[in-house]
C-alpha cells in the first residue's frame, strides 16, 4: 500500500469524524451533559490525529494523477490551498480538545470555556474539511465539476493532444524535406534529360568553343 492508498482510504474520516465529534460537542452544551462533551473532545482530538497523515500523503497522490487524462491543474491547486487552511484548524481543533478533556478531569473550571470554545472551531474545522473534501472529490469525478472546472480540464486535455499532432506533423514533414534532398538530379525514365543534364551540356559548349578560339 503507498501513499495514494493512503490518502484515498483516510481522507474521508476527518470530514465524517469532525461532524459527528463537532455536532456531540454542541449538543452536549446545549444539554449540559458532560459525558458527551467529554466523548466529543475525544472524538476531534482523534480526528486531527488522522488529518496529519492525509495531509501529508496528499503531495503524493497529486504526483499520481496530475498527468491523468482530463485531471484539471486548477482543481489540484485549489484542493491543496483548501487542505492547508482546513489542516492548520483542523489541529488547533484538537489541541483545545484535549486541553478541554484533561481540564475536565482535573475538574477545572476553565474546562466548560475550552468546550465550547473547542465547539466553535469544531465547526469551522468542518466546513474546512467538507470544502477540501469537495475539491478533492471534482478532481477524479468529472461529474460533480462545476462548468468552468470542466471546461478547464477538457482544455488542458486537447492541449496536450494538439501538442502531440504538431510534434507528429513536425517530423513527417522534416522526413519529407529530407527525402527530396536525397533524390538525385538525374535523367529521368522516360529518357528525357533533367535541366541538370542540360546545365552541364551548356557548360561541354562552352568549353569547345573556348578550345576552337
Amino acid at each position: 500500500m503507498d501513499s495514494t492508498h493512503i490518502h484515498l482510504l483516510l481522507n474521508h474520516f476527518p470530514v465524517i469524524g469532525t461532524l459527528i465529534g463537532s455536532g456531540l460537542l454542541v449538543w452536549g452544551i446545549f444539554r449540559k451533559q458532560i459525558n458527551l462533551q467529554i466523548s466529543a473532545s475525544v472524538i476531534l482530538a482523534l480526528m486531527a490525529i488522522i488529518a496529519i497523515p492525509v495531509y501529508l500523503t496528499g503531495e503524493p497522490a497529486e504526483e499520481a494523477v496530475e498527468e491523468l487524462p482530463g485531471v484539471s491543474e486548477g482543481l489540484i491547486e485549489q484542493h491543496e490551498s483548501a487542505a492547508t487552511l482546513a489542516i492548520w484548524i483542523m489541529i488547533i481543533t484538537g489541541i483545545l480538545a484535549l486541553a478541554a478533556f484533561i481540564f475536565n478531569r482535573m475538574q477545572k473550571k476553565q474546562a466548560g470555556v475550552l468546550f465550547i470554545i473547542t465547539a466553535i472551531c469544531s465547526v469551522l474545522s468542518f466546513a474546512a474539511m467538507a470544502r477540501t473534501g469537495y475539491y478533492g472529490g471534482q478532481i477524479r469525478h468529472t461529474e460533480i465539476r462545476s462548468g468552468n472546472a470542466t471546461a478547464n480540464g477538457e482544455a488542458n486535455q486537447e492541449n496536450g493532444e494538439g501538442e502531440e499532432d504538431d510534434e507528429e506533423e513536425g517530423g513527417k514533414t522534416n522526413a519529407a524535406t529530407d527525402s527530396l534532398g536525397k533524390t538525385p538530379a538525374a535523367t529521368d525514365s522516360s529518357g528525357v534529360k533533367t535541366p541538370a543534364d542540360k546545365t552541364r551540356k551548356d557548360e561541354d559548349e562552352e568549353k569547345e568553343k573556348d578550345d576552337d578560339d
